[in-house]
């Protein structure tokens, strides 16, 4: 496995890829400090994750800019096929200025701050690796549910349907009602707990805010 940090601090890019050889011990930690070396990586090779800064040089020795790390996410954001993505920064509110292309994307996307612990970082890493979509609230700008949510939700906990039959009942790519579920998952801050069903804990959300009778 290959994970892509992208940081312009060295201190941050040692102590992330120290923590992620433990987590990974057999995976190749790839290290880039602006946006010109990531193009660059990406030309070359396909990790399976990218961790990614916002505020990032587009070249060695130029300033850091918020604008940049919005920028190279689009970027990454438009390769097919998409890429798992963990975004950390100090500036995830700015991630509200391409919340259209967020909302679109087709792979695991997370998104943690840079004051929070090393683990939360490994376990977003986690999470996009698995295709799970997790924003924090001030991205998400309260409950927005899409209608064909709620056909997922009634077929999946009001006829019992799995996957497979839901697909074929909303004439779907399975694939697509996957990313339906990681959509509603991160609406209502359903997101994986150790010894919990996470279909079980999305369905006493859906129904606690009456999106299920």
């Amino acid at each position: 496995m290959k994970i892509c940090i992208v940081d312009d601090h060295q201190l941050i890019l040692d102590g992330m890829g120290n923590a992620l050889e433990k987590q990974y011990p057999q995976a190749e930690i790839l290290k880039v400090q602006t946006v010109n070396q990531a193009k660059a990586l990406l030309a070359e090779t396909t990790p399976d994750v990218m961790v990614v800064d916002l505020s990032l040089p587009e070249s060695e020795n130029g300033p850091a800019h918020v604008d940049r790390g919005l920028e190279l996410l689009e970027f990454l954001m438009q390769r097919t096929p998409p890429l798992p993505l963990v975004v950390q920064s100090s500036h995830v509110k700015s991630l509200i200025r391409i919340k259209g292309l967020i909302d679109r994307y087709e792979a695991g996307f997370t998104v943690v701050d840079k004051s929070q612990p090393t683990q939360d970082l490994l376990t977003k890493i986690s999470w996009s690796l698995q295709g799970i979509f997790s924003t924090p609230p001030e991205i998400r700008h309260g409950l927005e549910v899409k209608p064909e949510w709620l056909d997922l939700l009634q077929l999946a906990f009001e006829e019992g349907l799995q996957d497979k039959a839901i697909a074929q009942r909303m004439n779907l790519a399975e694939s697509t009602v996957r990313k339906y579920w990681t959509r509603i998952q991160d609406a209502l801050s359903v997101y994986p707990e150790e010894g919990k069903n996470i279909r079980i804990q999305t369905e006493r959300q859906a129904r606690e805010k009456g999106l299920l009778d």
